[in-house]
């Protein structure tokens, strides 16, 4: 018995590791498709933390927690990744996190199925998170 118990750990132990793995490869290539497109310019994955060195855009952990739970909350920053934001519209949405400044469009930049991806990467890392510091 404590055979298969310990055979049952142990598949269960590398099923975790692939999980993470693939965690980590989709990181990867989300944090090179971000760098590619000019993402990180402005935005960045933590917030500095300090109101003198406020970033251009928010922190993508602060769009995570910011819209965590919204109804088409994917839908609606895909849009904005592609299209821009109004004028002014950053100053309200991110006092103290970010400059204020509009998001231009980036229709040139980056495709919508791309902005898509980067997204819904973005908005799932708290629950990355959470996963990673479970294992």
């Amino acid at each position: 018995m404590l055979r298969i118990g310990s055979a049952v750990f142990c598949v269960f132990l590398a099923a975790g590791g692939r999980v993470a793995l693939a965690f980590d490869q989709q990181d990867r290539e989300m944090e090179w498709l971000a760098k590619s497109k000019g993402c990180n310019i402005c935005h960045g994955p933590e917030s500095t933390g300090s109101k003198d060195k406020v970033p251009i855009g928010p922190a993508w952990k602060d769009i995570a927690k910011k819209y965590k739970g919204q109804k088409n909350a994917a839908d609606r920053l895909t849009r904005t990744v592609v299209t821009g934001s109004e004028p002014g519209s950053g100053g309200r949405h991110w006092k103290d996190q970010a400059r204020g400044v509009a998001m231009p469009s980036n229709t040139i930049a980056i495709s919508e199925a791309d902005a898509s991806k980067l997204v819904r990467w973005i908005l799932a890392s708290d629950k990355q998170d959470a996963n990673n510091r479970a294992q």
